[in-house]
C-alpha cells in the first residue's frame, strides 16, 4: 500500500502591504498634531520663559560667570516671590542693564539688619546662613535696620563678598516690577553641571 503524502500545509507567502487613503489621512495627522505641539511650546516658551546669563561669580556655587539659566516668567504672576527663590530682575527696572541673578532673603513686612557680618531677620540672626556662607564684610544700606513694604525684597548673592546686591544703594531693595521671573534651570558649563537650581 502506498502511504500518502501529507501536504505541506505551511505557507511562506506574504502579505503585501496596502497603502490605503486611510493610512495616508493617519499620517498626515500625526505631523499636524506634532507640528502643532511643537508650536504650542515654543509659544510656551517664547510667552512664559527666557534665557539669561549669569555675569560674575555673586552666586557661585549655585550658578557660574557666564553660565546660562532658564527663566520661569509665569510662576511670579501667580505665587508671587518667596524666601530662598534665585530671581532675575533689572535693578530699578533699567533696561539697559544686564539682568542680575541673586535670592531673596526677605520679603514684604520683614525687617533686615546686617550685624557683625550676619544676617538679620526680624530681629533674629540667621543660623543657618552661617554654615552655608561667610561672614559678610560689608553691610551696606542694611548696617541699619530696613523695614521691607509690599511688594518689596531684600536680595543677596550667595559669593556674598563678592556680589552687588541689596546691600549696595544703587541697587537696594527690589521690587516685584523690578523682577522678570525665577531661576528654576541652569545649563552645564564646562566641568560646573547643569540641573535644577534647589533653593
Amino acid at each position: 500500500m502506498r502511504r500518502r503524502r501529507k501536504k505541506n500545509t505551511l505557507s511562506f507567502s506574504q502579505k503585501k502591504k496596502i497603502i490605503t487613503p486611510k493610512l495616508i489621512q493617519e499620517i498626515f495627522s500625526w505631523i499636524t498634531v506634532t507640528i502643532a505641539m511643537v508650536a504650542l511650546a515654543g509659544a510656551f516658551v517664547f510667552a512664559f520663559g527666557m534665557q539669561v546669563k549669569v555675569i560674575g561669580d555673586s552666586m557661585e556655587p549655585s550658578a557660574y560667570n557666564g553660565q546660562t539659566v532658564l527663566v520661569n516668567r509665569l510662576i511670579f504672576k501667580i505665587f508671587g516671590p518667596k524666601t530662598g527663590d534665585i530671581v532675575v530682575f533689572l535693578p530699578n527696572g533699567n533696561v539697559n542693564s544686564h539682568y542680575y541673578v541673586k535670592r531673596v532673603v526677605a520679603g514684604p513686612g520683614d525687617k533686615v539688619q546686617i550685624v557683625d557680618g550676619l544676617l538679620y531677620i526680624n530681629g533674629q540672626v540667621q543660623t543657618e546662613d552661617q554654615d552655608k556662607y561667610d561672614k559678610m564684610e560689608d553691610a551696606g544700606i542694611a548696617s541699619n535696620e530696613i523695614k521691607l513694604k509690599s511688594g518689596e525684597y531684600f536680595v543677596l548673592g550667595d559669593n556674598r563678598n563678592s556680589s552687588e546686591d541689596s546691600r549696595s544703594a544703587n541697587i537696594g531693595i527690589v521690587s516685584t516690577g523690578m523682577m522678570v521671573g525665577k531661576a528654576w534651570f541652569k545649563m552645564g558649563l564646562d566641568d560646573h553641571s547643569g540641573g535644577f537650581i534647589i533653593n
